[in-house]
């Protein structure tokens, strides 16, 4: 698993646009990978208990008080969604997308905005525990 987090200053963190990047490799075709993404328990493995992906323009919601707006789908490519901690979190995005790794799938995971910044490490923690899940999810099904 590979990992980006974006440096930042200490001063007007609030005030900055953050960005968090996780990346995992995953032992099954894109396709596969697609299909267990937007699978019940593959949105749950990546976005929490309860969250459901529909089409452009639907919103998601997670038992723990995340939700968000699905802003694209790319199917067996990239989706889209905003992404809500809780009701009074900060508006970000996050953009999954699959690439062919040789026999494995890339699962990319980058998630921007206002407000994430607080703890660059703990979201890149958050977002390579979900990629962990997403993984699990197809090596045990």
């Amino acid at each position: 698993m590979s990992s980006e987090v974006d440096s930042l200053p200490d001063d007007d963190v609030d005030d900055l646009e953050a960005g968090v990047h996780a990346s995992q490799a995953v032992a099954a075709t894109p396709a596969q990978v697609w299909q267990h993404l937007v699978s019940p328990a593959g949105t749950e493995a990546l976005l929490g208990d309860g969250a459901r992906l529909g089409n452009k323009g639907e919103p998601w919601h997670a038992a723990d008080g995340s939700y968000g707006v699905v802003r694209s789908v790319h199917p067996v490519e990239q989706v889209r969604v905003t992404w809500h901690p809780h009701d009074d979190g900060p508006l970000s995005m996050l953009d999954v997308q699959l690439h062919p790794d040789g026999d494995a799938t890339r699962v990319e995971v980058y998630h921007e905005g206002r407000g994430i910044a607080g703890d660059p490490r703990g979201d890149k923690a958050h977002w390579d525990d979900a990629l962990g899940r997403l993984a699990g999810g197809l090596t045990r099904g």
